[in-house]
């Protein structure tokens, strides 16, 4: 299972943000909570950054060992041959 993004139990903070007038009217005159909306969406934002962040790390890693194995071989290749018996099985 994934880590939440957040602790959800944390403390609340007061930030001041600034919106639209018309759009906050209108959206309290809903009875929309915007402190929680505006808590979802930053929560969204921050785990699509956090993910796009390890796609970058987790590529540089798979070039890292790409380029070891283009210049040593593979491990699989090297436990091959290692084990490899004089008929050619393994």
């Amino acid at each position: 299972m994934r880590d939440p993004v957040f602790n959800p139990n944390a403390a609340k903070q007061t930030v001041s943000i600034t919106l639209n007038s018309d759009l906050y009217a209108k959206a309290k005159s809903l009875g929309i909570n915007t402190s929680r909306v505006a808590e979802e969406a930053l929560a969204t934002k921050y785990d699509e950054l956090r993910s796009e962040a390890l796609i970058v790390e987790l590529q540089l890693g798979l070039d890292a060992v790409e380029r070891y194995a283009d210049q040593h071989g593979s491990f699989a290749e090297l436990v091959r041959e290692h084990y490899e018996r004089d008929d050619g099985t393994i």
